[in-house]
């Protein structure tokens, strides 16, 4: 088994080797910049240790995975522009630090790059990976465009929220360790197994990015903080809290959700509101049913008992981190 390190340095090897010296500048810079600024690069990671996990050769995973790296950050550049994001990851957009445009194009090529990095897979594998990536990218959309429903509807429950987080995060996690299953040529029980572990993981994962949008380190997190709460995102927390709160509370959120523009006292209060609730709490205990669904499905694998650890040891880290 490989480390996490030596899957990031042939990840950012790859991106050197494809994307560095391509022209023209105005359309690669904001490329490039935006996969410097790919944080701990969870995606290509899991694909490329679930394809190590099943004992498959991961340098037939490096491709693949980095063609779901650059979707993925596609993803974020248009999303950004969507969400009239400033910051991401402590540092500026592209849409910020370019404009508009130059985001939508670049990732625009960022979308064919993946097409073209997963092109690069086992040939006889090509269909079923491909079966995977177009599926997980239509969902991801399909989630992105709920997220945007949000925004003017007032009374989203419990369960569209879910369902929109499983189909904006939780798929592309869950696919990722299905690519690399499929690399490795496991069964086809473990492929769909190591895709329902992902989802399970994902879910609890982005929990915990609601969670750390509010109550995180803005400078360990790298976005300011209450984010979510100043552009009015339903996420789990206000969510929960409607459900929770007194009708005085519930009155009181809704009009503080209606507040457009930036307002520190719109946050402190809705700050305080969560705690009263006791909704960092909530949070936690749905991760922890994720958490759980996601070793009962781990138990099914087939996978030795040191193998699981590595994967169980994962979980755990993506549950209990800090950015």
């Amino acid at each position: 088994m490989h480390t996490i390190e030596e899957y990031q340095k042939l990840i950012q090897s790859a991106i050197e080797k494809e994307i560095i010296q391509r022209k023209p500048r105005e359309l690669y810079d904001p490329i490039i910049y935006t996969l410097a600024i790919g944080g701990k690069r969870l995606r290509p990671m899991l694909t490329m240790l679930t394809c190590d996990i099943f004992d498959g050769d991961i340098q037939q995973a490096i491709y693949p995975a980095l063609g779901l790296e650059t979707f993925h950050n596609f993803t974020l550049l248009h999303d950004d522009i969507m969400d009239n994001a400033p910051i991401r990851r402590g540092l500026p957009t592209v849409y910020k630090k370019w404009d508009s445009n130059t985001a939508i194009l670049s990732g625009d090529t960022m979308m064919v790059m993946a097409y073209d990095f997963i092109l690069a897979s086992p040939k006889d594998l090509l269909f079923d990976i491909f079966t995977v990536f177009n599926r997980v990218g239509r969902e991801v959309c399909e989630g992105q465009q709920y997220d945007l429903n949000f925004e003017t509807n007032n009374n989203v429950t419990l369960d569209e929220y879910l369902k929109m987080i499983h189909l904006k995060t939780a798929v592309l996690l869950g696919g990722s360790m299905q690519v690399g299953a499929l690399i490795a040529r496991t069964s086809e029980k473990n492929v769909q197994l190591i895709y329902d572990l992902g989802e399970s993981v994902g879910m609890a994962f982005q929990l915990q990015d609601d969670l750390l949008d509010v109550f995180g380190d803005e400078e360990v997190f790298g976005k300011k903080n209450g984010g979510d709460i100043r552009t009015n995102k339903k996420t789990f927390l206000y969510i929960k809290a409607l459900e929770l709160g007194s009708p005085e509370q519930q009155k009181e959120l809704k009009q503080l959700f209606n507040i457009q523009e930036e307002n520190d006292n719109k946050v402190k209060r809705v700050l305080e509101i969560f705690q009263e609730l006791n909704i960092e709490a909530e949070t936690h205990h749905l991760m922890d049913c994720y958490y759980d669904r996601a070793m009962k499905t781990l138990e099914k694998i087939n996978l030795d008992k040191v193998k699981k650890s590595i994967l169980i040891k994962l979980a755990d880290s993506l549950m209990n981190r800090n950015n």
